[in-house]
């Protein structure tokens, strides 16, 4: 991995800045996080359309042993994809098509929140609710070509 900021080598969980370059780069990212996000947790993805949000979630998958990287694929017109893991369920869910609170409600994501999931959640900044309750943030830049920059906070 070629992760070029100054804090390229910040311990997972550590929140941090990390700029990738590949797509495989990005996986490996992802695989590299995947131990600081905890179960329970709803994890905000963010960035534009392409941005590298699904190439990322193709990583935590890999790092929780709960799918391989070709198996995981946007859940765009599905709304949510569900990956089990030996010891956890995460769901990977995109918002984009979502507009309003009672096409939110319709999804039932409260049904999935539990002490053995971890919800994976794209465009979820739309709602107030996903903001307020967030327990990290994956920011994602695309800054052109393959290059990403990707933020990790909690």
């Amino acid at each position: 991995m070629s992760f070029r900021d100054p804090d390229q080598n910040a311990p997972a969980g550590a929140a941090g800045k990390y700029t990738t370059h590949a797509a495989e780069e990005t996986v490996a990212l992802g695989r590299k996080l995947a131990p600081a996000l905890e179960p329970g947790s709803i994890v905000l993805l963010r960035g534009d359309l392409g941005a590298g949000k699904t190439t990322l979630v193709k990583g935590i998958a890999e790092g929780f042993q709960a799918a391989e990287a070709d198996r995981v694929t946007s859940p765009t017109f599905t709304l949510i994809h569900e990956y089990r893991a030996p010891e956890i369920t995460l769901y990977h869910i995109d918002l984009y098509r979502i507009d309003t609170q009672r096409e939110l409600d319709t999804l039932a994501l409260d049904d999935l929140m539990d002490g053995s999931s971890i919800l994976l959640i794209e465009w979820g900044e739309k709602f107030e609710r996903f903001r307020r309750e967030r327990d990290v943030e994956i920011a994602i830049e695309h800054r052109g070509g393959d290059e990403r920059v990707v933020l990790f906070s909690n």
